[in-house]
């Protein structure tokens, strides 16, 4: 089976999914994705949805001096990936606002949910790390 037939995945148009592959470095000795590698999934796909868009962090750096920060997230673990395991990380935006963004991201294997998380950003200033709004062209992408 070829990697492009596995990685054939349908999902919603609005929700953006990123594959990622389970190395022997995401596991603990078990063979299981150790529980905080997750999130380092989970913010692959959050790069790749701002790229997808249009938007790598440099860009909005040197062009908009701004940057994204998590202010909060909540988690949930289902069921263990493991080792060499296929995921696809999603990234679906379920609010915005001034300088803000809810998104709701999955770690899925066989479209079956293995983690789920609600991740607050907020687009902060490089020159103070103080919320400012979002660029313009940036929100105009993500209402699409």
């Amino acid at each position: 089976m070829s990697f492009e037939h596995q990685t054939q995945f349908t999902l919603p148009d609005h929700i953006f999914s990123h594959p990622v592959r389970v190395y022997y470095q995401d596991t603990d000795t078990g063979g299981v994705v150790y529980h905080a590698n997750y999130l380092n999934f989970m913010e692959r796909a959050r790069y790749e949805w701002l790229r997808e868009m249009g938007f790598s962090v440099d860009t909005l750096i040197r062009s908009h001096k701004t940057v994204f920060m998590v202010r909060s997230l909540n988690i949930e673990y289902f069921k263990p990936a493991l080792l060499d395991d296929l995921l696809h990380v999603t990234v679906q935006v379920t609010e915005t606002g001034r300088s803000r963004i809810t998104l709701f991201q999955q770690v899925l294997r066989d479209q079956v949910m293995l983690v789920s998380a609600i991740i607050h950003v907020v687009c902060v200033s490089m020159e103070n790390l103080k919320p400012v709004s979002i660029p313009m062209p940036l929100r105009q992408k993500i209402k699409k």
